[in-house]
């Protein structure tokens, strides 16, 4: 695992409203950020109402470039499922 440093945090937490913006339904977000050699690992599931849940991981020599890829799964995936929901 990562030391989680002050400026990680707030980076992730800055990118996850991005995804807030998009579903305010999201009861629970679990983050976790690790490290395997060289690669950066960062992996997060989403709960929503109604046993909905989002997971995506994503693996970069860089940890911020990870969260970033992360976070535009986990976008993808709740836009989609907000899409059906609204169809």
């Amino acid at each position: 695992l990562v030391e989680i440093t002050d400026a990680i945090r707030s980076y992730t937490i800055k990118k996850f409203e991005r995804i807030m913006r998009h579903f305010e339904k999201i009861t629970k977000i679990n983050v976790m950020l690790k490290v395997d050699k060289i690669q950066q690992i960062a992996e997060a599931t989403i709960m929503a109402p109604g046993h909905v849940e989002f997971f995506a991981q994503s693996t970069d020599t860089n940890l911020y470039a990870a969260i970033d890829m992360l976070i535009d799964k986990l976008d993808r995936q709740v836009i989609k499922h907000k899409d059906k929901l609204q169809a």
